[in-house]
């Protein structure tokens, strides 16, 4: 049994997160919190991010909640997942609205999608098939869970974003997607996930990816 801290910082789908983290069965408690007294007592931590990288880093930095995040997730390798503008602000920059500092988590940077192809519309949104690009414990468990329920035709999940992390080391990146150049899906380091795409969002297989998350140990 754990505790489940979805972070309260002014930014992200809240709601929609703790709505898919309630429908996995088990027995874990769903808390959406700006209390670093829950967030320290949390097993596992979900940054939601919605908005531009700016407005995001700017919010996460003001809530005084950045030191005990940092704590749990750097010093403890208490489980992590950020989603959408959350895994962009685990880059060392993102270059939305200017030049910003982002956590320096996972090394990289976070910029406009530019596609050649000029019919490929500008934020990027709907569904796109995933690629596997690095096996771990965690897509090997995910990849279980898949086959387990055998209820997926396709590996797809719905995006939203005008941005893309571009990594200065491709082995952090797990899963990729395809929209007029290669886009990083998911990102991974030790205990420190990211996922482009929102798994809040992304029906039968955003549960699974959920109660992947929840349940892998390692990582």
């Amino acid at each position: 049994m754990g505790l489940i801290a979805i972070i309260n910082y002014g930014s992200g789908n809240l709601k929609s997160v703790y709505n898919a983290l309630k429908n996995i069965k088990g027995k874990n408690t769903v808390v959406v919190t700006s209390s670093a007294k829950e967030i320290k007592k949390c097993s596992h931590i979900i940054l939601p991010g919605v908005g531009s990288f700016e407005s995001c880093i700017k919010g996460l930095k003001k809530s005084s909640l950045l030191k005990i995040i940092e704590e749990k997730v750097i010093e403890l390798r208490t489980p992590f997942l950020g989603i959408c503008v959350g895994m962009q602000m685990l880059a060392n920059k993102g270059y939305e609205n200017g030049e910003f500092k982002g956590l320096g988590w996972i090394k990289g940077s976070v910029k406009k999608i530019l596609p050649k192809d000029k019919n490929l519309k500008i934020p990027h949104m709907g569904w796109n098939d995933l690629i596997f690009e690095k096996n771990t414990p965690f897509t090997e468990n995910l990849k279980k869970k898949i086959k387990k329920y055998g209820n997926l035709k396709n590996l797809d999940a719905y995006f939203v974003h005008s941005y893309n992390f571009f990594l200065d080391d491709n082995l952090d990146m797990i899963l990729s997607t395809e929209y007029g150049q290669k886009i990083t899906a998911m990102v991974m380091k030790n205990n420190i996930l990211g996922t482009q795409f929102h798994p809040e969002k992304s029906h039968d297989f955003g549960l699974i990816f959920l109660e992947t998350f929840i349940e892998s140990v390692d990582y």
